[in-house]
C-alpha cells in the first residue's frame, strides 16, 4: 500500500498528513522526496502528522532521521505529531525521542513554531 501524503499550510507552517506505512522502498523514498521538495521550495517549518500511519519499519525510522537531519542542515525545522503509543514506544526504545520534537496534536506542533 502506497504512502499517501497531503500537504497544507496552517499559520505559515507546512503540515504533511501521512496515511499508510513508512517502509523500505517506494514509501520511504516518497517521504524523503516530499521533505526535500518542501525544503527546496523554501518551507522552513514542517510538521509530519503521523495520525494515520499504520506501520513503520527500520527503513522508515531511518527516513525520518534523514529528513530531520536534512531539514536541520538547511535551516528548517521538522516536528512530529500524533505518534500514538506504538511509535512513541519505538522512538523511546531506539532513543530517537531525543532527536525529534514530538507533539500530541497537530495544533500543538504548529503552535510550537511561534514560541
Amino acid at each position: 500500500m502506497a504512502l499517501k501524503m497531503t500537504t497544507r499550510e496552517v499559520d505559515g507552517v507546512t503540515v504533511v498528513a501521512m496515511d499508510g506505512r513508512i517502509v523500505l522502498g517506494e514509501e520511504s523514498n516518497a517521504l524523503r522526496e516530499k521533505v526535500k521538495g518542501l525544503i527546496a521550495e523554501g518551507k522552513k517549518k514542517l510538521v509530519l502528522n503521523m495520525d494515520n500511519i499504520t506501520f513503520i519499519d527500520s527503513a522508515g525510522l531511518g527516513t525520518l532521521v534523514s529528513a530531520h537531519h536534512s531539514a536541520k542542515a538547511q535551516g528548517a525545522s521538522l516536528r512530529l505529531c500524533h505518534l500514538g503509543t506504538k511509535f512513541t514506544e519505538v522512538l523511546q526504545i531506539t532513543k530517537l525521542m531525543t532527536i525529534f520534537d514530538v507533539y500530541n496534536t497537530e495544533a500543538e506542533a504548529v503552535a510550537s513554531f511561534s514560541k
